[in-house]
């Protein structure tokens, strides 16, 4: 991401204490990046504690002492008992957190009809379950201690409209927005703020492998998008930044498309590029997904 084009003064988010799930790769790293340069301290989790630790010396090699604080935790969040342990080590780090980015993700391109029940479970386990558990430990432990904080998730147009061949992603996101809304008005009254942003086109190397293979994806081309682009990683770092620093304590219960107006232009979803496929070329999409996964299985091994 180019920071120099981060829209807020520096320091601005000194003092705040924010995790990321998802925070080592993709968006996850770009808004970690974002608040970490503007001084905040800065917790990202995911499953891989070698990748975690790799992103978090990158970061702060970059920003130094202009930036605040990184530090890697790994977790895996369809585990509320790993969520709880992991959530314990944060505040003994230094206290409550200020703010909650429930950004860990999982998806691929499938017919329905195709799907086991594995799969489905394998997206809405970390979607929607992960992120509930996510929320309500972190929230419940706010609202004894009485602190403010700000969680922002990230979702989809989707949430919208709905989208085929990405069911359990279209399902799970879904029923975060719910939460969003429903959370902003039960717990407004403490002082937590419940807020989404619907990217649409940000391209990262695990959107492309499971949501494009082969560049077959249903919405991955810029030429279906009024601005006739992609979105930079500044851009969704600036909104994030906006949601979760101080100054916009008031927006709440709101879930913010950015977009280009993909959305309104083409509805962001999956059907148009996929709907006509055949047997042969799904058989393809599905080898291609299936490689992707098994080498990111061995890294975890790994990691």
């Amino acid at each position: 991401m180019d920071v120099s084009k981060l829209m807020f003064r520096e320091g601005l988010m000194a003092g705040e204490r924010i995790l990321v799930t998802g925070g080592g790769t993709g968006l996850g790293r770009e808004m970690a990046e974002g608040f970490l340069k503007l001084g905040a301290t800065v917790y990202i989790c995911g499953r891989r504690q070698n990748k975690l630790d790799e992103t978090a010396t990158e970061l702060t090699e970059a920003h130094g002492a202009s930036g605040g604080r990184i530090v890697g935790m790994a977790c895996d969040i369809r585990d509320a008992d790993a969520i709880h342990a992991m959530v314990d080590a944060i505040w003994a780090d230094g206290g409550a957190l200020t703010g909650v980015v429930n950004n860990a993700a999982g998806n691929f391109i499938s017919r329905t009809e195709d799907l086991s029940v594995g799969g489905f479970n394998a997206i809405a386990d970390i979607v929607m379950r992960g992120t509930f558990y996510v929320t309500l430990d972190i929230g419940k432990r706010l609202i004894a201690e009485q602190k403010k904080a700000s969680f922002l998730s990230i979702l989809t147009t989707w949430v919208w409209s709905g989208s085929a061949f990405v069911v359990p992603s279209a399902m799970s996101k879904t029923a975060i927005n719910a939460m969003t809304q429903s959370l902003a008005t039960e717990w407004g009254r403490y002082g937590l703020r419940f807020n989404a942003i619907a990217p649409g086109l940000f391209p990262t190397k695990g959107m492309n492998a499971r949501l494009s293979p082969g560049g077959q994806g249903g919405n991955s081309k810029n030429d279906l998008n009024p601005m006739g682009r992609a979105g930079e990683m500044h851009e969704l770092a600036n909104l994030a930044v906006f949601l979760m620093g101080p100054g916009a304590e008031y927006v709440n219960g709101q879930t913010i498309a950015i977009d280009g107006a993909g959305y309104q232009a083409n509805g962001g979803t999956f059907y148009p590029m996929l709907h006509a496929l055949g047997d042969a070329e799904w058989e393809a999409m599905r080898a291609m997904i299936k490689g992707t996964n098994e080498k990111d299985k061995a890294d975890r091994a790994v990691g």
